[in-house]
Order: C-alpha cells, then structure tokens, then sequence
C-alpha cells in the first residue's frame, strides 16, 4: 500500500485514454495490422462480374437497359452460376419493353437471383428516411438483401451487418444470403485478411462475350453483379488505407461467410481482466524489481499477449481485443519512468546527505577545486592532514598545500599533464606528491584525483592521504628484504644483487671481482655451553671485526648461521684478497672475542673465488668460494683456500661415490668385520665390536675411512647405520644360541638420534635377532653427545632401561668431555688408541690414560683401551688398572668366517695362541 499512488496514477492514466477514444484508435490499429500479418486466399467460390470502365465504353450509355441486364443473367443462369447477386438499384422503372425483358429473364432463372433493398437519408427532405426496393414485378422473381453498410467513426469500413429490418421486415444482407450464413442479430469483422487480388473478378461485357471456356469459369459459382468503374462513385474505404469497390466488399464479406471467418471481437470483461492483472502484478513486484526489469517485464507481457492475439485470429473467427491492456502497460511504463526519475532524484538527495556525513567523517582529506585550482570544499581529514581550517582554505589555490621546490619534487609539473588527461576523458589518476603542513613541514603525499563536469565547468576531486607512516615501514621492510637483523649486514639478497651488478659491470670497467667466504669454526660449540644468546652476541662481534678489518672498500654480508662473505672490487685482486684472508685469520686467532666476562677464541676458514678468472657468474661465483671455504675446514681450522678446479672434480668424485654407494647397500656388498676385544688380566675372549666394510665387485674390500665420510653426511647414512645396527645384532644373536656369548659393539651415527626412533629400532633389532640386551654395547662419539637435548638423554635413559650398555668411544679426544659422563647414562668408556699406541711410563699419554682409569672407577664405569699393539703396552695399562683391551694385539678386524676360525673355533682345545705368543681363551 506504500505506493498506491503510483498504481492509481497508471489508472488514471488508462482512464484517461480509454475516454478520449484512444482504445477504439489502438484496437483497429492493431485489428488493421492483423490482417495484414494474416493474409490468406479467397476460396474461388465468389466471382464478381465487374461494371468496369471497359464494359462501359462498349455499350456507349449509362445507366445500361435492362435488356443487357438480362442478356447477363439468362448467360450466367446457361453457365450453371450456383447463385447471382445485383448490387445494382433496380427500385425505378425503366422502358417497359426493358424492365418486361428483365422480369422474364428473373422468371426464367427461376428464384436464383438476389436483388439489392436499401434505406438512405435524404438531406434535402429534413433527413427524411427513404427505403429504394426492387420493383414488384422483379420483386415476385427474386430475394431481397439488405446491402446497406455503416463506416466506422474514422470513415474506415470493418463491419458488415447481418441482417437489416426495412419497414418492419427483417432482410438478411447480400453475403449473409449469398454465403448461406445464418441469420443473426448484429454484425461481423469482415476478414480482410482474405487477399482481395485473389477473388477472381470478370469485365461485364466479357462475360456477354463469353464462350464455352469462360462460362465453365461461372459453373456453380456464386456471382455479383456490381460496378467497379471509379466514374460510378461505388467507392468504399477500408481497413490499411484501402479504397475499394462496394461489389468487391460484398465479395469479401461472402467470403467471409463462406470460409467460416464472421470475425467476432472478444468481450470487454477480458480485457479488463487482464489490465487487473497487469495492476497486480506490478504492485507486488514494484519495488522488489528496477524499474527497468518492470519495463522489460511489461513490454515482454504485451508482447506474448499480442503473439497469443495473432495465433487466436490466425486459427478462429476471433479477434482478441488487446487494446486495454496494452494501454495499461503502456501506463505502467510511463508511471515507472516517472517514478524512476522521483527514485533518482530522492536517491541524490539521499546521496547528497550521505556525502555530507561520509565527507565530513572521512580519515583522509578530501579536497575539491575547479578548473582554475580554487579550493572549492574541505574536510575535517584534509584539515587534520594540513593543520589549516576549511574557512582559511576555500577560495585559495590548492597548489598551496604541495611543495613546489624545484630541487625535491616538482607536483605542479607531475600534476598538468594528469589534468590535461582528465579533461579529454573522465576517471582518476593517482599521483606521488609532497605536502605541506601550515608549521612548513613537507611530507610523502598520495593524492587520487578525479573530474566530472557540472553546470560550472569542470571540477576537480582530490583524497588525499599522509603515507609518511607506510614510507616508513615500506623503507623498513625493504631494509629488512636486504639485511640481516641480527648483525645489520647486508644478507644473502643483497649480496647476490651486489655480484650481479658488479659482474654486469665489469667487463667494461675491466675488473675483478673477489669473493671471500668465511664459517666460524666450532660455533656451535660456542651455542651449546654458553647458549645461543651469546652464540648471537659473538656474531655481532665477528661482524662487527668484519667490517673494521674490510673497511669501506669491500661488502660484508652474513649469508646464514655463521656463514658471513666478503666482495671485493678491483683490477689484479688475487694478492689482496689473500692478503685480506690472511689479515682476518691473524685476527681472529691473535684477538680472542669477550663473551659472558670472558675471552673466547673463534677461529675460522676462508675460501676464495675470483671472477671472471674462476667462473662466469655470480651462482658459479658462489659455488666456487663455497668449494674453497670446505677444502680450507678440511685442512684444519684458521685456514683459508683459493678455489681451484680440481675442487669441482672432488665434488663430482663424492657425487659418483654417493651413487655407487646406493648400489653397494641394494646389492648388498657391504660386509661387517669384527676385532676381538679381550680381559687384559687373563686375555679372555669378551666381545667383538662390529667394524663396516665395503666389498666392492672391482675395488675389492675399500676401508671405512674412504666412504664412511661421505655416507655420515648424506641421507644414505640413515640407511647404513640401520643395516649396521641389524646386522650386528643378527650376528650376536647367531653366536649367542651357539653358546659364544660376546658383547657386541656397534657403532652408532649421529642420524640415528636425529631421526626416528632409536630406541625402537634397537628392541625391533634384539627381538628379531635374539641378542639378549647385555651383549648389546652401543659406542657414541661426541659429536653424538654434543646434542644434549632433553630428547637425546630420553634416548639413552630408554636404551639403559633395555639393559643395552653405552659405551664413550674416542674418550680424551674432545672438547669438555668431562661434562658428558654426569649428564648421560654411560657404562663404559673407550680410551682413544691416540693416547695409547705410544704409551709408555712417565710420559704424558700415561698420566692422562692413569687419570682416565681412576675417573671411570669413581664414576663406577667400566674401561677398555683401543689400539694396544704390543704386549708391554697390554701389561702397563693392566698395571694402571684397565681391565679390557682391543688392538692388533689380540686381533685386526676380521670376517665373520675368518673371526670365526680365529677366535672361536679355538673352543676346541681351549685357548688360542696370539700374535706374540699369548694366549686368548675362548668365550665363557
């Protein structure tokens, strides 16, 4: 009910129409525009014998006597015509010789004929009403038909009456009595959709003429008689601006009756009907659809109604009246526009308050200007933004709030040829300008402008933002793109586009270009007693030396952990840059770092590159110092290397190596050999530790010391100890149900701690195999040890718990050693064969071998010596106290069948002699 205004105005407005007549005016139009989109041919059945101009000019007089009338109608009746019609007035007598010839000829007929009644308005005679009929004695011999018609208001003839009553006798008409139509009340739409050409249509005096072949033309047709002769005056308006003759409109009103297309137009009520409709349907969607989705809506209605009224003529003798409702969709159509127009303009007036509320609370500034750059409107944000009042600025150039410096940015100059585009073409344009705030200060500026044109001319919009803030973090997170945060070096990114900038320009400038790659030694020493914190704190302080021993003639950067590369530039680097090395180890190794109160010593190694003498890019570049800097670790600490080509064939050595060991652990060929480890007291057979080999198809058997590197540091290691671990394990086993029980010794690799689960893997290992735990000694090292994290000790309390032994392989050799037997679970320690193989009394491998035996008592440890070699070396260490030895004493490492026949076989006649002579009892 909202809008029922607007439904009582499209009311209104069919209304309106419908009373000044416009729905008769749309109805014929559209009955009119029927017919001819409905043509279709006449039947053939109703011929007209035309009065015409010729005929006329042959007889030479007019009116005709009715002698040639005559002569016509006995010719028509010989030819077998079914039916003869006169539109011609035959109630005045003529001579009676002519008029007693045509009474003879009706006679002869015999009743077929139809002569024409007809009541006219004399004008002359006060409107008096005269009714002309047949004479009588024409009258006894023929019927009477009503041929009088009525145009519509517009001069248009569409109807045809049925039927007329004259002097109180009700006559049927011409074509209702011709076609054999019913009589009715009322009238009919002729069809004139029925192709007036196609009504065949014979010369009066052709037919008078006429032979045999024409006469057949007329058999049982039904024929009238009328002029067509436009000096007669017979002339009738009908429908899409036709003039035709009143005996050719009796033919078409015949056929109509013939063909069963009496047009019949619907009643009112439907299209009143459908105009409700229409009313309904738009109050319920008036505002749920745009107005113009209702106009397409109402012109698709009108349209498949129109399609609908076309299909109904096409098929019926019924025209739809459509006129009604195309009038209300019409309304409907101008109502929706202008009720749009009213939509619009309370939406801009809504729009406008909006603005207003929107403009004055936005953050940014919003400035308006015309064309000659008077500030026209300002906000509370450009206020906050500048610092000046919208009083002070309206009606001042906006150019005043930018900086026109011609030494910083020039806005005026960035901002005419904007301005120049957004008066061709509207849109915005963005712009990168500097403000100034009324304290003078200048700040980054992001400025949107955009025009539109009004009554006034062109008008300009500005949003303008303060992004000093977002410069700011921009800048920052572009520092942080290219610098490391720890030491404020340039980092990787940055060093790689430092390469390339300087490699892309030297060729031209012919110079060299010097990379240095420095790794701290030990760092991560450093991070596991003290702590990362200081592990950071003395990265700052190796950059920090870094960049004092450089100077600003090189580029420092740190590339990742303690990794950190030197770039020099210039021509002939090669002396410098290892004057540089040299001058940085010096440093390192003279002037220690001070770190938690105390002075550190870092150490580290250096590998150089040079292009373009060692590559041809900066990735070649940096591979090759990387190279170097390893050869220089593998040569010891506080080294530094200069790339050489051969490096490349080393890595392409350990490439192909890694891939023959891939092999070798499919294939299998690798192979365990165990060395006999015996009691020192009485040489007795205790255990074997389980030392790997390589049987190799070409080679033969490679030693560990040529593969093992290479296995430890790659992802086969995992593999490998693995299959050492279950091997050793099945041996053990084996031996054991053979009634040999040996400690088995095994070496285990720091990716077993780092990976999976060791712990599990050792219990799947005792379970398949049938080693009892006891005869199971796990040997670490203290590279293992070193990752003293809370999961590592849980890995070895889990193996103490399976009752497995942990052995400290390599003791003596590392670096605070001490500090790992109260912090793991150990139950032996392996003094390392460097501290014995010399051994000798009063010597310092003896005090610290005698130190070590002593430690292990007080800890409750047991203690073996590696490499014994010589039965004196085998006494003085049972004098020190070692309870266990192994070395080539007793024993080198040995196959499984050779370890057998050596060692175990020997059960049969109890003890084995030694290499000097000792004996070595079998296993208990």
């Amino acid at each position: 009910m909202r809008h029922i205004g607007t439904h009582l105005l499209a009311l209104a407005t069919v209304l309106s129409l419908v009373a000044v007549g416009g729905d008769r005016v749309v109805r014929d139009a559209i009955v009119d525009t029927r017919f001819e989109l409905l043509s279709r041919p006449a039947s053939g059945d109703v011929v007209v014998v035309a009065i015409d101009s010729p005929s006329i000019n042959r007889l030479g007089v007019w009116p005709w006597p009715r002698t040639v009338h005559a002569d016509l109608l006995e010719k028509l009746d010989r030819a077998g015509a079914a039916g003869i019609a006169f539109d011609i007035d035959f109630s005045s007598p003529s001579k009676p010789t002519d008029d007693h010839a045509f009474e003879a000829a009706l006679r002869a007929v015999g009743g077929s004929t139809i002569l024409p009644s007809f009541k006219q308005m004399v004008r002359t005679d006060g409107n008096k009403l005269y009714v002309d009929r047949p004479l009588p004695q024409f009258g006894q011999w023929s019927w009477t038909a009503s041929v009088n018609i009525e145009a519509d208001v517009d001069g248009v003839l569409r109807r045809y009456r049925r039927g007329d009553v004259i002097d109180g006798v009700v006559l049927p008409s011409l074509a209702t009595l011709l076609g054999g139509g019913k009589m009715a009340p009322g009238s009919f739409l002729i069809d004139f959709g029925i192709s007036r050409g196609s009504v065949p249509t014979l010369s009066y005096h052709d037919v008078l003429d006429g032979g045999d072949a024409l006469f057949s033309s007329l058999k049982d047709k039904k024929v009238i008689v009328g002029a067509t002769a436009v000096e007669l005056g017979d002339r009738i308006q009908v429908p899409n601006g036709q003039i035709i003759p009143g005996a050719l409109l009796q033919a078409l009103a015949t056929e109509s009756v013939l063909q069963g297309r009496t047009l019949q137009a619907t009643a009112p009520a439907i299209g009143i009907a459908g105009a409700v409709a229409i009313a309904i349907l738009m109050a319920a969607l008036w505002r749920k659809r745009s107005g113009a989705w209702r106009a397409a809506l109402l012109v698709a209605i009108s349209f498949l109604a129109e399609l609908g009224a076309v299909l109904l003529q096409a098929n019926t003798p019924v025209v739809a009246d459509t006129s009604l409702l195309h009038f209300t969709v019409l309304a409907y159509i101008v109502v929706a526009a202008l009720d749009e127009l009213d939509l619009r303009r309370r939406l801009q007036t809504a729009a406008d308050r909006r603005f207003q509320q929107v403009a004055m609370a936005l953050g940014d500034g919003l400035v308006f200007y015309d064309r000659r750059g008077m500030i026209t409107f300002w906000n509370p944000g450009a206020e906050a933004i500048f610092t000046y009042r919208a009083t002070d600025m309206v009606g001042t150039p906006f150019a005043t709030i930018l900086v026109d410096d011609p030494s910083r940015q020039a806005p005026r100059q960035a901002m005419r040829p904007a301005l120049s585009e957004l008066l061709e073409r509207s849109g915005s344009k963005t712009l990168e300008l500097e403000g100034r705030r009324s304290d003078g200060t200048v700040f980054p500026l992001d400025a949107c402008i955009s025009s539109w044109t009004d009554a006034d001319g062109p008008q300009f919009a500005a949003i303008l933002r303060d992004v000093s803030e977002r410069k700011r973090r921009t800048e920052r997170i572009l520092y942080l793109a290219r610098h490391d945060t720890l030491t404020g070096l340039p980092n990787r990114n940055a060093l790689y586009e430092e390469l390339k900038q300087a490699i892309r320009g030297a060729p031209s400038h012919k110079r060299e270009i010097a990379l240095l790659m420095l790794d701290l030694d030990r760092f991560k020493d450093v991070n596991d007693t003290l702590g990362h914190r200081y592990g950071d704190e003395l990265l700052v302080q190796v950059a920090a030396r870094l960049r004092e021993i450089v100077g600003p003639e090189g580029f420092v950067a740190r590339m990742s952990g303690d990794e950190f590369t030197i770039v020099l530039i210039g021509a002939d680097l090669a002396e410098d840059a290892e004057q540089l090395s040299k001058r940085i180890l010096t440093s390192f190794k003279t002037w220690p770092f001070l770190l938690a109160g105390e002075s550190i010593r870092i150490e580290t190694s250096i590998g150089m590159s040079i292009y373009p003498r060692d590559c041809d890019d900066q990735d070649e570049l940096l591979a090759n110092a990387d190279l170097a800097m390893y050869k220089a670790k593998s040569s010891g600490h506080n080294k530094h290397a200069v790339f050489d080509p051969s490096l490349k064939l080393d890595l392409e050595s350990r490439r192909l190596l890694l891939a023959e060991l891939d092999r070798a652990l499919v294939q299998g060929e690798f192979e365990l050999f165990y060395q006999p480890q015996v009691r020192l007291a009485d040489g007795l057979l205790i255990g074997a530790e389980a030392l790997i080999r390589w049987r190799h198809p070409v080679r033969g058997i490679i030693s560990p010391g040529v593969f093992m590197p290479t296995v430890n540091t790659n992802v086969i290691g995992e593999k490998v100890a693995a299959w050492v671990l279950t091997t050793a394990c099945r041996q053990g086993g084996i031996w054991e149900e053979r009634g040999q029980k040996l400690k088995i010794g095994v070496n285990l690799s720091p990716s077993q701690f780092k990976t999976g689960d060791l712990a599990a893997s050792v219990m799947v290992a005792l379970a398949d195999s049938g080693l009892s735990p006891e005869h199971l000694e796990l040997e670490v090292t203290e590279n293992i040890l070193l990752d003293d994290d809370d999961r590592t000790i849980e890995t070895f309390q889990r193996l103490r718990n399976l009752g497995v032994g942990i052995a400290f392989d390599d003791f003596g050799t590392g670096y605070a050693s001490l500090s790992y037997l109260k912090k793991f679970p150990l139950t032996r320690l392996k003094i390392d064969q460097s501290f014995v193989r010399a051994l000798a009394p009063g010597t310092v491998d003896a005090g610290i071998v005698e130190y070590t035996i002593r430690l292990s008592r007080l800890m409750q440890l047991d203690v073996i010596a590696e490499g014994i070699e010589t039965q004196a070396t085998a006494d003085l260490l049972h004098a020190m106290g070692c309870e266990n030895g192994q070395g080539y004493l007793f024993g080198r490492p040995l196959s499984v069948p050779e370890f057998e026949h050596a060692f175990l076989a020997a059960a049969k006649c109890g003890r084995r002699k030694t290499g000097n002579g000792s004996l070595v009892p079998d296993a208990a």
